[in-house]
């Protein structure tokens, strides 16, 4: 079912919704998916409350929820997407296309989320797109950042761990850091399979900010939070180059939320052309809480592997 309606002083949005779970999605600006949740509970995504309702400007704001940006993050990532966009219906999938970035510090990028819910069940399929409408060839890579509601603990699987042998000298993953990247920081927590990344509100460490990527294998990451588990997919392209030393998956965090990311490699994007960056998204709700690498093999890993098939 779709629904428009206002929202916390936007008056072009569309509600999407099967019953289990429902996503709120403004066309007045963006686009940006604002809410993730079930049916009446709580949204799983941070909105940026001093956003709310506001549109035009050269002022770039987060919003909050999902959005999609473009990778490397240079001066063109944050172009200001204040402006209506576009909605359309095809089937069960509703599409909204946002205005070409023509303006500084826009290099005619144009952007969209095409939104497929099940009928049934949590699963959503989002179809990003960036087309370059300008006259001159760029590269860039598809970058899909989620900002999850405060409180949580995102989750990323490691390459699976075997003992050294002759089979095994050469390494089987990326760890990307940034300059603010602490592994003394409390909110870290790095085990033998998994690398989680609590929110905290009132961090003690050096920065505010904490953030890293890795060469994700298994293609998928989750957040938990409050016994809710929001997982993520996006299909991993062997041999392909990934921005940010070979990074498909990255988390950030800062005082206010933190966010879940995923990134399509990179491409020579001629002018006219289109990539696409698809993910998968799932809802489950009372999941045992826990903290250590156990927790996640036994209370995690079953509910990601029932999101497989659906992936394909």
């Amino acid at each position: 079912m779709l629904e428009r309606f206002s929202y916390r002083g936007w008056n072009n949005v569309y509600k999407l919704s099967n019953g289990v779970v429902e996503l709120v999605v403004t066309a007045d600006v963006g686009p940006r998916i604002l809410f993730y949740g079930f049916r009446n509970g709580e949204n799983q995504f941070h909105e940026v409350k001093e956003d709310a309702g506001k549109n035009g400007g050269s002022e770039f704001r987060l919003y909050g929820g999902h959005r999609l940006w473009v990778s490397p993050e240079v001066e063109r990532t944050y172009y200001p997407d204040n402006t209506p966009v576009a909605v359309s219906e095809r089937g069960n999938t509703v599409r909204f296309a946002a205005q070409r970035e023509e303006l500084p510090p826009g290099t005619n990028l144009q952007k969209e989320l095409e939104i497929e819910l099940a009928a049934t069940g949590s699963h959503v399929r989002i179809i990003q797109r960036i087309r370059n409408d300008d006259t001159h060839s760029t590269v860039l890579a598809p970058w899909s950042p989620t900002m999850m509601r405060a409180g949580g603990r995102s989750i990323l699987p490691l390459s699976p761990r075997i003992a050294m042998d002759k089979d095994h000298y050469l390494p089987v993953g990326v760890f990307g850091m940034w300059s603010f990247t602490d592994f003394a920081d409390p909110r870290w927590v790095l085990g033998t399979s998994y690398i989680q990344l609590r929110h905290l509100a009132n961090p003690q460490g050096h920065f505010k900010e904490q953030m890293a990527g890795i060469y994700n294998s298994a293609g998928w990451g989750a957040y938990f939070n409050r016994c809710d588990l929001f997982v993520k997919r996006a299909a991993v392209i062997s041999g392909s180059q990934y921005p940010d030393f070979g990074c498909n998956f990255e988390v950030f965090t800062n005082p206010d939320f933190l966010e879940l990311e995923t990134l399509g490699p990179l491409v020579e994007l001629r002018p006219g052309e289109v990539v696409e960056h698809v993910e998968h998204w799932w809802l489950f709700a009372d999941v045992p809480g826990g903290e250590d690498d156990a927790w996640i093999d036994s209370a995690v890993v079953p509910r990601v592997q029932q999101t497989a098939a659906s992936s394909q």
